[in-house]
């Protein structure tokens, strides 16, 4: 197994629906680590996180209700502009099957391509990609180290 990646990267994802965030990403083995529910004051702030083998993925949410959509970048954007066009947030698992299985059974409506094997500049390894409820396109895949061949 290569070596694990070293990655200081912050994923902050923008929300309308913290609840419709924890419904989905627990299927997926995330379990809560800090939940801030939106008051009349502030928005909420969500953390999940998923630990394999291979460590920790933590994903952070933003907002909560549809103040998020006043976010001083965001804003700019019709509400229902497709959230993380053109981003791939790729999760690394050691356990691809079993996670598919239960997404398969879980989330199967959100599956936007099903679990295969795939060969590139000398590696091999397995994914499958999701769409989650806002529209973040999800990569699960095995871990491969792209230095070394």
């Amino acid at each position: 197994m290569p070596n694990p990646i070293k990655n200081n990267l912050i994923i902050e994802l923008h929300v309308p629906d913290l609840n419709v965030v924890k419904d989905f990403y627990s299927k997926l083995g995330f379990k809560i680590s800090l939940d801030d529910e939106p008051n009349e004051k502030n928005l909420g702030y969500l953390t999940m996180t998923r630990e394999n083998e291979l460590g920790s993925t933590m994903l952070n949410f933003y907002g909560g209700d549809t103040r998020v959509y006043d976010q001083a970048f965001f804003k700019r954007f019709p509400q229902n502009t497709k959230r993380g066009y053109a981003t791939e947030v790729t999760i690394t698992t050691n356990d691809i099957e079993s996670l598919y299985q239960m997404v398969n059974k879980n989330l199967n409506e959100y599956i936007v391509r099903e679990l295969k094997e795939l060969e590139d500049h000398g590696h091999r390894w397995k994914d499958f990609r999701l769409v989650d409820p806002f529209g973040f396109y999800l990569r699960f895949t095995e871990l491969i180290d792209w230095g070394q061949k």
